[in-house]
């Protein structure tokens, strides 16, 4: 009896661990709407404008928090295990993240939203000039591989709630063309920079993929990451090419403490450069509520319309 007993609790167990088998064959959510949480907030406005109605979205990092920076609470992995399924940036945006999403994984739906550009596409993404298959996470600063990202979402929507998969498409879809418009603004208005001055300067190097798209050079005071170092020899390196070029603006980033690029401005004007701040832009993260950068779309264009502003400072009358 007691043999029966322990074979059928091992079976049971068995069974569960079976209905939650990982993420290769995801099974459709029994929950309606189905309950998505995301890093970002750029991840979590194409989630809820992809999944509509029928999902429920909730964004684990706050606005105005630097992805790179976050330290993931003991609240967050009780979040994390309560959705039925959770979207992030991957390409190590989230790093100290990582351990806790890939022990969901093995159990249950998580998805890096790159993942298709780095399976399929790998050659559309900016890789680490040392190599070791390391590339750039800020995919959402050039609209078409974001709207690739997107389409992801839809793809792995449908599959886990497939009656509703015509709708994740066609919202999908109409996300995209969103971003395809926004592009086509960016496009115009960054084209009326003049050439001379299409040296775009941040703290950190999070706008490579919006300079290869819009054809601006890109220099930063960090790499990759805002947890880089700032050494004094690439400041003062800095400093010179923005005197020798005469480049008008550099631009502080919302997330990121504005005193490296002060100290820049400071430094060119000791030189005789008149460099200003151009502005604040919208890169790792987006703005609080009522703020220009509340949303993806206004923060893009919000960036795009600063960028061409600051670059038309002290521009002949």
């Amino acid at each position: 009896m007691a043999h029966t007993i322990i074979l059928g609790i091992l079976l049971f167990f068995c069974a569960c661990l079976g209905c939650t088998s990982g993420r290769e064959n995801p099974s459709p959510s029994r929950n309606y709407p189905l309950r998505v949480l995301c890093t970002t907030g750029m991840i979590a406005e194409a989630v809820a404008a992809v999944g509509g109605r029928h999902v429920v979205v909730e964004q684990l990092m706050p606005p105005g928090v630097d992805p790179h920076l976050y330290r993931p609470t003991a609240r967050d992995k009780w979040r994390i295990n309560a959705a039925d399924v959770v979207f992030y940036n991957g390409l190590h945006l989230e790093g100290r993240l990582e351990p806790l999403l890939a022990k969901r994984g093995g159990f249950l739906p998580v998805y890096a939203v790159t993942e298709n550009l780095l399976t399929r596409w790998p050659e559309r993404l900016r890789p680490l000039a040392e190599g070791g298959g390391i590339y750039d996470p800020h995919v959402w600063l050039d609209p078409l591989l974001w709207a690739e990202c997107v389409r992801f979402v839809g793809e792995r929507l449908a599959e886990l709630d497939p009656e509703r998969a015509a709708d994740y498409q066609r919202q999908a879809e109409q996300y995209v063309a969103a971003l395809l418009e926004l592009d086509r603004y960016a496009r115009e208005q960054l084209a009326t920079i003049p050439p001379t001055r299409r040296v775009l300067v941040t703290t950190h190097d999070a706008f490579g993929y919006f300079g290869r798209r819009y054809g601006l050079r890109v220099n930063s005071l960090q790499g990759l990451s805002t947890l880089d170092e700032i050494d004094l020899q690439s400041m003062n390196a800095l400093i010179r090419e923005l005197v020798a070029e005469q480049i008008p603006a550099v631009f502080v980033e919302s997330s990121v403490s504005p005193r490296a690029l002060q100290a820049v401005v400071a430094g060119c004007q000791a030189l005789g450069h008149s460099l200003t701040i151009g502005g604040e832009l919208y890169a790792d993260c987006l703005g609080p509520p009522g703020s220009p950068g509340e949303t993806f779309l206004g923060a893009f264009r919000w960036n795009v319309d600063t960028i061409v502003a600051g670059f038309r400072w002290g521009e002949p009358g």
